[in-house]
């Protein structure tokens, strides 16, 4: 099993140590979050990455919004925390009330502080396979990967799932690290087939329990990004734990897999544009060559 709750913690260990040797220089990651609405699983999601940048040095605000809100007051906020020097990263909590274009409102942070990696500026270079803010939660993917020496290049990744937010973007990144990717969806022929030549399988398709123990091949490793709860209240994955770890030769549980990686990644973020703002820094690829 791949457990997310230690590599996030080396990880958000890593950001809290290089937060505190830039402090003498001056510099201090800043992150604001943007909350709209009273949606529970959004102000509990903000209050946990918040607290993650308070464990890491890292300066926050939250900015708790009416559901009334109108598009211009939200944009001119997201504008004045643009201008903002204390804020080097800002994140936009979605879902959004269905007035608000979620496209409009993620366009209009700045690239340089988009570190959800959203803006269609760093998803265009990502795409390009040049140096971005990339998506936090494809980005903990890789990490997890990495975690376990998997061999990526070569490998044939599958993506069950074509999300702007997880399933695109982690599809770009394994075919940047030399994998063979194929990306399905609801209108796949054959889906248990293609799944069961996947060297790595990764279900980001929002179904408790969809992928079962006979759609994955003996040996293959399993990333479940999925988060759903059932009538009991319990959560469960997009893949069948019990079934598909008796095959898998490596598992990502729910909670506790991906989950944690998300927010490791955004502490990471913010601290790269942070060094990246004050000239310290650059985004360097981590995307490995494409070829």
């Amino acid at each position: 099993m791949i457990g997310g709750k230690a590599v996030a913690a080396e990880i958000r260990e890593r950001v809290r140590q290089e937060v505190a040797l830039l402090a003498p220089a001056g510099i201090r990651p800043g992150l604001a979050a943007v909350r709209v609405g009273d949606d529970p699983a959004s102000e509990i999601y903000v209050r946990n990455k918040r607290k993650a940048c308070e464990e890491a040095g890292i300066f926050s605000e939250e900015y708790p919004l009416s559901d009334r809100i109108s598009k211009s007051e939200l944009l001119e906020l997201i504008n004045v925390l643009n201008r903002d020097p204390r804020i080097s990263g800002i994140l936009v909590q979605l879902p959004l009330p269905k007035h608000l274009k979620e496209g409009e409102v993620l366009e209009a942070v700045v690239p340089q502080k988009d570190v959800d990696g959203f803006h269609r500026s760093n998803i265009g270079r990502l795409t390009l396979g040049e140096p971005a803010l990339a998506p936090c939660t494809p980005l903990g993917i890789v990490a997890l990967l990495d975690s376990i020496k998997a061999q990526i290049a070569g490998s044939h990744a599958v993506v069950v799932g074509r999300s702007n937010i997880v399933g695109k973007p982690a599809a770009l990144m394994l075919l940047h690290r030399n994998a063979t990717v194929t990306i399905c969806h609801s209108h796949t022929r054959d889906l248990p087939n293609i799944c069961r030549s996947a060297d790595i399988l990764v279900a980001a398709i929002g179904r408790a329990r969809f992928i079962t123990g006979e759609m994955v091949k003996e040996g293959a490793i399993v990333i479940d990004v999925g988060i759903n709860r059932l009538e009991n209240g319990k959560i469960v994955g997009d893949v069948d734990f019990d079934a598909v770890s008796r095959r898998a030769g490596w598992i990502t549980p729910v909670p506790g897999g991906v989950g944690p990686m998300t927010i490791a990644m955004l502490l990471s973020n913010t601290l790269l544009a942070a060094k990246i703002q004050a000239g310290v820094g650059n985004l360097g690829t981590g995307l490995g060559t494409s070829s």
